[in-house]
């Protein structure tokens, strides 16, 4: 359920109440959450939600409001703290690779993309040979005879340009089983 607008009243006295302990609240909060600025907005934004939605009992007394709002932010940080204590560790990205979907469709793309700049990479003959061969896949006798050249200069094309691939690849950071 949304809280409803604020009323006028309601907005002045919660500037007030905002302008008098925010500035200090925030560098108390600084310091709870050592100096994560992000976080401690965050806790004083919710310090002052509970605020507002508890003026009708916060006395005016300025050291009484100032006390009430220490003691809830202390609580919102702690709870804070053990939120993020009870979370999985996180591991970084150094082992991203290991835990690829091989169905991951970007994936598939990216991969695609480092197939076709290797492949580019590659001198003519062996491109063409290739290309021929995987791609279109014509037969050896079928390759010699489009490129006019004798059916084991094909076969061996072929070896040795996959042996350049493997070697753009790897240069590219793919591995491959021994």
């Amino acid at each position: 359920m949304e809280p409803s607008p604020l009323p006028v009243a309601t907005d002045s006295v919660l500037r007030d109440l905002y302008d008098a302990h925010g500035p200090v609240l925030l560098n108390y909060l600084l310091r709870l959450t050592r100096g994560d600025r992000h976080l401690a907005e965050d806790i004083l934004q919710e310090t002052m939600l509970r605020a507002w939605r508890n003026l009708d009992t916060l006395v005016t007394e300025v050291l009484a409001v100032r006390a009430w709002l220490y003691t809830v932010a202390r609580r919102i940080a702690i709870d804070h703290i053990r939120a993020q204590q009870s979370r999985p560790i996180e591991l970084g990205d150094d082992r991203l690779d290991q835990r690829a979907d091989p169905d991951d469709e970007v994936e598939r793309l990216l991969n695609a993309e480092s197939v076709r700049q290797a492949l580019a990479s590659l001198p003519d003959r062996l491109r063409i040979a290739l290309i021929e061969a995987y791609l279109r896949e014509r037969p050896v006798a079928e390759i010699a005879a489009a490129l006019g050249i004798p059916q084991g200069t094909v076969k061996s094309r072929t070896f040795y340009a996959l042996q350049a691939l493997r070697r753009a690849l790897e240069g590219r950071g793919f591995t491959f089983p021994d």
